[in-house]
């Protein structure tokens, strides 16, 4: 799966011609709502637009009677969301029948219209709102969910945002229809909390865990040592490259390319989109390592890494960094103590699995110890998600925070300020949340807020 591209149907609509309004207003209203969007879309990295032009003449989808090849169209295309703005009043019907065939998030908005005519003979060309009440009417009642952007000017900062964000919440729909999870041998015993119904996961959202034992997972390390120098070589001038490895042994270093290239391979061998994994017994105990660092690696390469084999923490961080569409790192961090100098700040840490590339100005990210990371992040805007289960119901968590000043500690960190602090300690505390987030930088609340209208069974919670 290509992560970060999105594959939109743009598909124009108008009314029937011979229902009201007039056709030929709505071939001008065409042509001026693309010369806004052309630029918009093409603004928008990883997006390939499917147009209709081949349709008919009009570029225009009008006729019901269209819908079919539409639909099929745009199957063998692949596309992952739907846009139909509306031209004039907009056809109703053909929202609601394609909408429905495709199954994707669908895009619904339309330009303000003009100085109505003062001439009361001549009826008004285009109607647009008027349509687009009638068309999310429709939508409901195909069932067809569906996002809408206020109907605004074509100039209206409000419209470039509005398509950037639904591109984001389509990009974490694909992504989360997509989940495959690789788990890596089993939790550690004494974490109840991470406990998951992967029956449950696999019914209502076809999230497929594939677990990978300890004996292969120490094979597949042995074979990567013993048999592909030049991959190990190469992935060891990366580590040495970009972090000061001078309190870490070369061997350490070595088999921590190694265990990089290990869940590379396991992700394509499985088609794993993300893997929750044991890091306590196996990996230590065989190798002498803590796999704190190549989590962050991997992180890095596209492929979350849950700590602890947190299930429902790999499934947060695909969602996380899906709606930041790739451009920035995911990471894992426990809910750790109350910052002693702001009652309103939260320590986000761990052990050393944070991104490299994370890492605070300034500060030469270090590996110490047994292969664990030692460096503060970059503060800013982040959000901390979490999806939490309980009695067969499943919310959301995406939490909204700033980075901000506390004392230095160890492993990997970034304070964190909420508005307030106390309120949110008592969401986690009754749940069904634990102790882990996965953290992202930027602001993507009202992004996966969007993104569960097309995800049935998770509630945002607000």
């Amino acid at each position: 799966m290509e992560k970060s591209k999105i594959i939109m149907a743009y598909v124009p609509t108008r009314r029937e011609t011979d229902v009201y309004p007039p056709p030929e207003p709505a071939y001008e209203s065409r042509d001026k709502i693309w010369a806004v969007m052309k630029p918009i879309l093409d603004g928008i990295h990883d997006l390939e637009i499917v147009g209709i032009e081949w349709l008919n003449d009009e570029g225009i989808l009008w006729d019901p009677r269209d819908v079919e090849k539409v639909a099929d169209y745009m199957k063998q295309k692949k596309v992952d969301c739907l846009f139909m703005p509306h031209t004039n009043f907009g056809c109703e019907e053909v929202c609601g029948m394609l909408g429905r065939k495709l199954n994707v998030p669908f895009l619904l908005w339309g330009p303000r219209d003009e100085v109505p005519p003062e001439d009361l003979t001549i009826d008004r060309p285009l109607d647009v709102q008027c349509g687009l009440f009638a068309t999310s009417m429709v939508l409901r009642r195909y069932q067809v969910p569906f996002t809408y952007i206020e109907n605004c000017w074509l100039d209206s900062p409000v419209l470039k945002q509005g398509i950037e964000d639904f591109v984001r919440a389509a990009s974490v729909v694909k992504a989360f229809r997509n989940l495959r999870i690789g788990q890596i041998s089993t939790r550690p015993r004494p974490f109840l909390s991470v406990k998951v119904n992967e029956g449950e996961l696999l019914e209502k959202f076809g999230i497929e865990l594939v677990p990978i034992n300890g004996t292969e997972i120490t094979n597949t390390i042995n074979d990567f040592l013993e048999n592909h120098p030049e991959e190990i070589q190469k992935e060891m001038e990366i580590i040495y490259s970009e972090v000061d490895c001078t309190a870490v042994s070369e061997t350490y270093v070595k088999n921590t390319a190694a265990l990089v290239l290990t869940f590379q391979y396991l992700a394509e061998r499985y088609g794993c989109t993300a893997f929750a994994s044991e890091c306590w017994e196996v990996i230590p105990q065989n190798f002498d390592i803590w796999p704190c660092y190549a989590f962050g690696r991997l992180s890095e390469l596209g492929i979350p890494v849950g700590c602890e084999t947190d299930i429902h923490n790999a499934i947060s961080s695909v969602m996380a960094v899906a709606a930041a569409r790739w451009e920035t790192e995911v990471f894992t961090s426990d809910l750790t103590i109350r910052n002693p100098y702001n009652d309103n700040s939260e320590l986000l840490w761990h052990c050393g699995p944070f991104p490299r590339t994370l890492a605070k100005e300034g500060i030469k990210p270090c590996m110490v110890g047994k292969c664990v990371g030692q460096y503060e992040i970059k503060g800013g805007d982040l959000t901390m998600v979490r999806l939490g289960a309980g009695d067969g119901k499943y919310t959301l968590l995406a939490e909204e925070v700033k980075g901000c000043d506390g004392p230095i500690t160890n492993g990997n960190y970034i304070w964190v300020e909420t508005e307030d602090w106390p309120q949110l300690e008592r969401k986690f505390m009754y749940g069904p949340y634990i102790h882990h987030v996965a953290g992202i930088h930027g602001k993507w609340k009202n992004v996966l807020r969007e993104a569960l209208r097309y995800i049935d069974g998770i509630e945002m919670d607000e």
